[in-house]
């Protein structure tokens, strides 16, 4: 039997156990019941600041070679030698071709001696002018003798005119024999073959000869540009870019020579030309690449990347960071966007930390947290 003394040890241990589990019960829940402090929420950013903007024209041009010309003969002639490796850089002057000299050179020598022939008989015909001229006076020769002399020393001296012109048409004629490049440029195929007969009346040429260096690219843009345009030109050269496709890898630079004098009503766009120096060679007629000619720098002015302007109600705004990390709404004013820039007037200020990325779950007065990078 339990003593009446135990029994109420006992219950008293068990009241003191029940009273500790509810309290830690009631301590728990009141914990979870407390209002916990939100996470921050993470977002990327950028800071406001000044710089100078160009303003650009983008397009899509074509490259031309600056000049072509199909190199063809201007005699006719065996062709004895294909001075050129297809595909190669040549200078103006470098033989291309020879047709056979013989036939020109021994024209050139014919006439060479026909004009020694007729100078020996001008000169003969000179001094008979000059023995009848001294015996006119004395009567031992008369006036019609006298007359015909003078009239075979011009008429020698009309021939030998004729035989020195015949030298230079012979000598012309034997030069271009020589067919050489008329500028500096990059031959294609060869068109013809040694030992074929080639004319001067043949349209197909001997090869085609290409100036790359400098070269031109052709491109259009909108007619509501022009006058941008033209105001930017008054000013001084234009300067064109020449881009890849992506537009990531710079091709060469080069300057705005042409702006057509008419607007294509059809597609309402103008026609530009702009010259590269093409030094590498990297452009090539016929080429697509992507044009920006710079029309004007803005200089010091406030700018942030487009993707951190929002448009509400109200109209644009942006989400800046402050120092202690809450979120501020800002309404902005952006003067323009240009190539993923915002040129922003109003309403932010130089080192403003701007949300560029996770604004949309952001709301004023929340915590944020800038991720690196």
């Amino acid at each position: 039997m339990i003593s009446k003394r135990t029994a109420a040890i006992t219950g008293l241990v068990i009241a003191g156990i029940i009273f500790w589990v509810a309290y830690k019960l009631m301590g728990t829940a009141a914990a979870d019941a407390a209002p916990r402090k939100p996470a921050p929420i993470p977002v990327q950013a950028a800071l406001a600041s000044r710089v100078d903007l160009p303003l650009y024209i983008d397009a899509i041009g074509t490259a031309q070679a600056a000049r072509t010309a199909t190199v063809t003969t201007r005699v006719d002639g065996q062709l004895q030698k294909i001075a050129f490796t297809e595909g190669s850089q040549v200078k103006a002057g470098d033989l291309l071709a020879q047709i056979d000299p013989a036939p020109y050179r021994a024209q050139l020598e014919q006439s060479q001696a026909k004009l020694a022939q007729d100078e020996a008989q001008l000169d003969n015909a000179r001094q008979d002018v000059q023995r009848y001229t001294t015996l006119s006076p004395e009567d031992y020769t008369s006036k019609q003798t006298l007359d015909t002399a003078r009239a075979q020393v011009a008429e020698f001296t009309a021939q030998v005119k004729a035989d020195r012109a015949a030298i230079e048409s012979a000598k012309i004629q034997l030069d271009y024999t020589s067919i050489v490049a008329p500028f500096a440029g990059r031959t294609g195929l060869r068109l013809v073959d040694e030992g074929n007969i080639v004319r001067a009346s043949d349209t197909g040429g001997i090869v085609v000869l290409t100036e790359l260096q400098p070269i031109a690219v052709m491109f259009t843009v909108p007619q509501q540009e022009l006058p941008e345009v033209i105001s930017a030109q008054a000013t001084g050269p234009l300067e064109a870019t020449a881009s890849t496709d992506d537009g990531r890898i710079q091709i060469d630079r080069g300057t705005v020579t042409l702006i057509d004098n008419r607007i294509d009503a059809a597609t309402g766009t103008v026609r530009l030309k702009a010259i590269f120096p093409n030094e590498d060679q990297r452009l090539w007629p016929g080429q697509f690449v992507n044009i920006r000619v710079v029309t004007q720098v803005l200089h010091d002015v406030l700018t942030t990347p487009s993707s951190a302007i929002s448009q509400g109600p109200k109209g644009a705004f942006a989400y800046v960071v402050t120092g202690d990390g809450t979120v501020d709404l800002r309404p902005v004013t952006v003067e323009r966007e240009i190539g993923g820039v915002a040129q922003i007037s109003n309403g932010l200020q130089e080192g403003d930390r701007v949300v560029t990325q996770g604004q949309y779950r952001l709301q004023p007065g929340d915590h944020a947290r800038v991720l690196a990078g």
